[in-house]
């Protein structure tokens, strides 16, 4: 898969291109019947498959808005790269988000890009203050010589999959749901630095990460741990370790029948099913019985 990282440094495609377009924050179900769209119109009409993606999030760049995003802008563009997207270009959008939606249909996707098909939501918006639609999508379309192919959402027990509602749901600590709408289970990367050993007091070695992700659903988690190649079953508590008093927010995984040193690792945590909210104990002996039942639950539920 081939990445640019700016509109000045793209290669124009001379046979012409199938493009998607939109922040595709968390490639959830609705965002992959979108991309499998785009791949099927590109073989379909011989073109190049490329997606036009955004970083940082429009809101950030347009109107300051702090966004909490799903993944990281490595993560969306391996999630891309399994999908069988050939060409991604990820760009701030400075330099067309002031442009009227003609303008930005004609100069970028059929001029910049050579977009012979357009694949997006059927909700998308483009243009200056995004006063553009799909019908003027459409007929822009018929002027600069690209079909338009709208999806429709993909919905999960009457909701619309979105990337707000992931948020929402991860935010909660709703790691179940949120893996219904991505297809898969939640996953974060982080680099695996020193803690207080507090956990191996208890009798429960820790790891402690540093996210690299935004978003850090709260509670006790049955989850794995990827490493190295391999991955582990574990349990990850994330909250301010209210027993020992307050403190910032930390993740620590204690990673079943393990009992290596990898500080200073990257390591990836996927979050597959919720065993408890993060409470305050009495003491810290009460909080180690309590660990100690998590991990047997987890226990069993690696088992099944």
């Amino acid at each position: 898969m081939r990445v640019f990282n700016a509109l000045e440094e793209f290669s124009t495609i001379p046979k012409g291109a199938a493009v998607a377009i939109g922040n595709f924050d968390g490639l959830h179900l609705g965002h992959q019947k979108i991309l499998e769209t785009l791949c099927a119109s590109a073989r379909e009409k011989k073109l190049i498959s490329l997606v036009l993606t955004f970083s940082p999030h429009p809101e950030k760049v347009l109107h300051k808005k702090p966004v909490l995003l799903v993944q990281t802008i490595e993560q969306r563009l391996e999630g891309l790269s399994k999908l069988g997207i050939q060409t991604v270009l990820v760009t701030s959008g400075k330099e067309f988000f002031s442009l009227p939606g003609r303008d930005f249909a004609r100069d970028v996707l059929a001029g910049r890009l050579r977009a012979r098909a357009v694949v997006v939501g059927d909700s998308f918006r483009f243009g200056r203050h995004r006063d553009s639609d799909i019908k003027e999508l459409e007929s822009c379309g018929r002027l600069f010589g690209f079909a338009v192919l709208a999806v429709p959402p993909v919905h999960r027990k009457g909701a619309v999959v979105s990337s707000s509602l992931l948020r929402t749901l991860l935010a909660a600590g709703r790691v179940a749901e949120a893996g219904r709408m991505l297809g898969r289970p939640y996953e974060i990367e982080g680099i695996v630095v020193q803690g207080l050993s507090r956990g191996r007091t208890l009798g429960f070695p820790t790891i402690n990460t540093r996210p690299l992700n935004e978003i850090t659903p709260p509670g006790v988690f049955a989850t794995s741990a990827a490493w190295d190649s391999r991955t582990f079953p574990a349990v990850t508590n994330i909250g301010p370790r209210p027993t020992f008093g307050p403190g910032k927010t930390s993740i620590e995984t204690h990673i079943l029948d393990f009992e290596e040193n990898i500080c200073g690792e990257k390591v990836r945590i996927q979050f597959l099913k919720k065993l408890r909210d993060e409470k305050k104990f009495a003491s810290p002996e009460e909080l180690a019985r309590q660990i100690g039942r998590d991990v047997r639950r987890a226990r069993a539920f690696f088992g099944r």
